[in-house]
């Protein structure tokens, strides 16, 4: 077997992303995809086998890629840190039915995935490894950092920055900002499921509500 490509991590978003990796490689066969995961108790998994991080490495095909499907963005740096030391290329996964409205001012970084009906509008910057589920989309003149999160529908408006490791909940949506003055989402900082974000976010904050406030401690 010439090529193996992983899907790294076998939960319920990598069983997602699975069929959308298998249709970006039409012409090869079911055995060529395979899914790593050091925690799972199963050795088959819809199909494919699932294998230990050690044996992906030790798999004799010549050319190995792998996609990281894991919503911690913490563990996603660590996994894409060790895939980059062991020579093993990132995957970028994209759903045949993501539209991009103009490629030219669209700057996509290495690792991405977009589920279905992602919608990336214009003059959008995004960083390594970021993750876009179903029905997400980002519009005008925003910058997107490494290792964010957006959970599905979620609506980034124009004028927006949202740094390194944020999490963006399902059905969350963010008001847009001015090209004076972007919203800014800060790093690590995490946005509810369905809050209503009007004004900037602290970096490592937890917001949640409509309009989202902080969340108490």
């Amino acid at each position: 077997m010439s090529q193996l490509l992983g899907v790294y991590g076998a939960s319920g978003f990598g069983r997602q992303i699975m069929p959308l990796l298998k249709l970006q490689y039409p012409d090869l066969d079911i055995s060529n995809f395979v899914f790593i995961d050091d925690n799972s108790d199963s050795t088959e998994l819809n199909g494919h086998k699932v294998l230990t991080y050690c044996d992906f490495l030790e798999h004799p095909s010549i050319d190995k890629k792998a996609t990281i499907a894991i919503a911690n963005s913490q563990v996603r740096e660590l996994l894409s840190n060790r895939l980059a030391a062991d020579n093993i290329r990132n995957i970028a996964v994209s759903s045949k039915t993501v539209v991009v409205l103009d490629e030219d001012t669209v700057e996509i970084s290495e690792g991405s995935i977009l589920c279905s009906h992602v919608c990336l509008k214009v003059n959008i910057k995004i960083g390594k490894f970021f993750h876009a589920n179903t029905y997400s989309y980002i519009s005008h003149d925003c910058i997107i950092g490494d290792y964010v999160t957006f959970a599905p529908r979620v609506s980034c408006n124009g004028n927006i920055h949202i740094h390194d490791h944020a999490y963006i909940g399902t059905g969350a949506i963010i008001k847009q900002g001015t090209p004076d003055k972007p919203l800014v989402i800060g790093e690590g900082a995490i946005v509810g499921m369905g809050a209503v974000v009007t004004k900037s976010v602290p970096a490592g904050a937890v917001v949640i509500g409509n309009p989202a406030r902080p969340l108490a401690r």
